[in-house]
């Protein structure tokens, strides 16, 4: 065989094996952003469990405040259904965009609620209340902190994937991009603030 061939195959097997080094690298990245986004939602379906709890415990107090509690429960529901469609397929940036506008409406209905409820000291003197609110601040922040590690899992995916030579694989495989979680309004740039 012809030390020409040999070279031929060589440099073709090659070729191969980092278009499949390519291709395996891009499924990596791109299972480390769905398993980063699978963390918010354990973080967001424990905040959607919490809530419920929370309204509960404050209607008692809020007898006169019925539209700012419905108002939680029905963002609540809308955020749930959201993250629900989300999971499903966390690269659909349609999806996304939905959970996280979802998301900022929750947001500002808590942020509401909690407004109100400064002006009722025996509700946040409510051992109950009080212990919900604690769960629902370290749940927020560890939103926050499942918010930031899937950023970076969709920052490194995007990044392989734009790249040379990894964009010649991505785009004939559908490797789509992936949307980051961006905060959606100015609102939702400042905590969730619960104050006892």
């Amino acid at each position: 065989m012809p030390w020409g061939l040999i070279a031929f195959f060589a440099i073709f097997g090659g070729l191969i094996f980092y278009c499949i080094a390519i291709y395996n690298n891009l499924v990596n990245l791109k299972n480390r952003f769905k398993n980063a986004f699978s963390q918010i939602d354990v973080q967001l379906k424990r905040r959607y469990d919490l809530i419920p709890n929370l309204v509960e415990a404050a209607k008692a107090y809020l007898q006169h405040e019925r539209q700012t509690l419905e108002a939680v429960i029905q963002a609540r529901n809308h955020a749930a259904s959201a993250s629900h469609k989300a999971a499903g397929n966390p690269t659909d940036a349609g999806a996304m965009q939905q959970l996280i506008s979802a998301e900022s409406a929750l947001s500002g209905a808590l942020g509401r609620l909690f407004a109100v409820a400064e002006n009722y000291p025996d509700l946040k003197a409510n051992e109950t209340v009080e212990k919900l609110m604690e769960e629902l601040t370290t749940t927020e922040n560890r939103i926050a902190f499942s918010r930031q590690a899937y950023n970076d899992s969709v920052m490194s995916y995007n990044t392989s994937r734009e790249s040379f030579p990894d964009n010649m694989i991505a785009g004939p495989f559908n490797f789509s991009a992936a949307s980051l979680w961006e905060l959606d309004n100015k609102a939702e740039r400042e905590p969730v603030r619960v104050k006892l």
